[in-house]
């Protein structure tokens, strides 16, 4: 009803309370977390792929980039040759080696809690891909947004460890949402 958060919430800049936005991060997050245990990674999580329903709830959509996992594959990784990624949304193991697991589709989520918190801001603004490249793969980090909670930032930052082993499962963020929703 409320078309692709990225348009929804520039259309609705500020208009929203901490547990709302909360709330549209964990409906991503809990839909991502039942693509991942199914064995999907979704390789595209960006804003303009989730739809928003008339109570707000966030629904995982656009699959066009999603891969299943084989079941004999032991680390859960996709390796892709060619085609074009959406840097400011992928891991960097994922734009280096074009390895996608559920831990790539991490990073992006944490670009996208970003991107709901900064009312869809473009992320890593005017910079260019290379730039953005050179400048995660030296350590920095998207800033906290505009009266982001500490606790939400910290999860980004766990979403953007560059060791892919280090950052939560879907399932630890869901958790981590409930606790601050609560």
């Amino acid at each position: 009803e409320n078309g692709s958060l990225d348009t929804f919430l520039r259309n609705n800049d500020s208009k929203f309370t901490v547990i709302q936005l909360i709330g549209m991060m964990r409906g991503i997050a809990s839909g991502m977390r039942y693509l991942s245990e199914m064995g999907y990674v979704h390789r595209d999580l960006a804003a303009r792929n989730i739809l928003v329903n008339e109570s707000l709830v966030c629904k995982v959509a656009d699959f066009g980039l999603s891969r299943e996992m084989e079941s004999d594959d032991t680390d859960g990784a996709y390796t892709t040759k060619g085609g074009k990624i959406p840097v400011r949304w992928t891991a960097p193991e994922a734009i280096a080696y074009r390895k996608f697991t559920s831990a790539s589709d991490a990073w992006s989520y944490g670009v996208v809690m970003w991107e709901v918190v900064a009312y869809s801001e473009r992320p890593y603004w005017n910079w260019s891909n290379q730039d953005v490249i050179k400048a995660v793969d030296r350590g920095f980090r998207l800033p906290p947004p505009m009266d982001c909670p500490e606790a939400i930032y910290q999860l980004m930052l766990d979403c953007w460890q560059k060791e892919r082993s280090h950052r939560p499962k879907f399932s630890a963020i869901v958790k981590t949402l409930d606790k601050l929703i609560r």
